[in-house]
């Protein structure tokens, strides 16, 4: 009989009002006795939280070797120069083929427009230190890129931890993915979709609003016990159920 492999898996909790509201994302850390994997990279200037998250979980930085994208928007990739840099060995980056020009600096964001960018320095509060302010409003306009090593496809399984599926979930950003833990049925969506109160809701910035709930689809024929969404985070209870809710609604 197949041993199921011994893993750990933690979200690194981000505090954050990157959105204009208080929240925290989630990007996750999934790790065995031989490496480590990181799902998303955060907001710029939140190095020391991811290193603390790791040193609390008693993961060496040396096993850290992986970063895998869900997609390219800002609170997903803006940390992912200041790791690559902290780190004195390699980690390789991974990435669907269609994010990788946003990824990599050869296209601009799709969602941070010459409007969005007005509409944000509006919002800013006027007690803001000019410096502050300056600094996010270059961030924007100069989002952090970095190299992607390594392309994943739809119904791929990435050789992590007794298989790692990739599902191609577009609609949120055009080559957005989801990943699936075979052997431990746990789903992590990226912002395929969030949780809200409780419950599993879309996101309300797809780039294709019909695209994206059609991919919610693609989520019903497996066996999911856990999920995990970058926005809301860990969800156990009657999963199955939750996501056809979401899907037919």
């Amino acid at each position: 009989m197949k041993m199921k492999a011994t893993v750990s898996i933690k979200t690194v909790d981000i505090e954050t009002n990157f959105r204009g509201m208080p929240e925290v994302l989630h990007p996750v850390l999934i790790w065995d006795d031989r490496e480590a994997v990181l799902i998303d990279a955060g907001i710029p200037y939140r190095l020391p939280v991811m290193k603390e998250a790791m040193a609390q979980a008693g993961i060496p930085f040396a096993k850290l070797k992986t970063i895998i994208l869900t997609h390219h928007d800002l609170d997903h990739i803006g940390g992912l120069t200041e790791l690559l840099n902290a780190f004195p060995h390699k980690i390789d980056v991974l990435a669907t083929e269609e994010e990788k020009p946003y990824i990599q600096g050869e296209k601009p964001h799709l969602k941070i427009t010459p409007a969005f960018i007005d509409r944000f320095r509006a919002a800013l509060p006027a007690e803001l230190p000019s410096e502050r302010r300056d600094a996010i409003l270059h961030l924007l306009e100069h989002p952090p890129t970095a190299k992607v090593d390594r392309i994943v496809t739809d119904g791929e399984e990435l050789p992590f931890f007794g298989g790692m599926e990739v599902i191609h979930t577009p609609g949120h950003t055009p080559g957005h993915i989801s990943l699936y833990l075979k052997q431990h049925k746990i789903l992590i969506t990226g912002d395929a979709m969030m949780i809200d109160n409780g419950c599993f809701v879309e996101p309300d910035n797809n780039v294709d609003a019909d695209l994206a709930k059609s991919s919610l689809k693609k989520f019903l024929p497996y066996d999911i016990q856990t999920v995990i969404c970058y926005h809301g985070g860990l969800c156990e209870e009657n999963v199955k159920h939750r996501i056809e809710r979401l899907v037919y609604s």
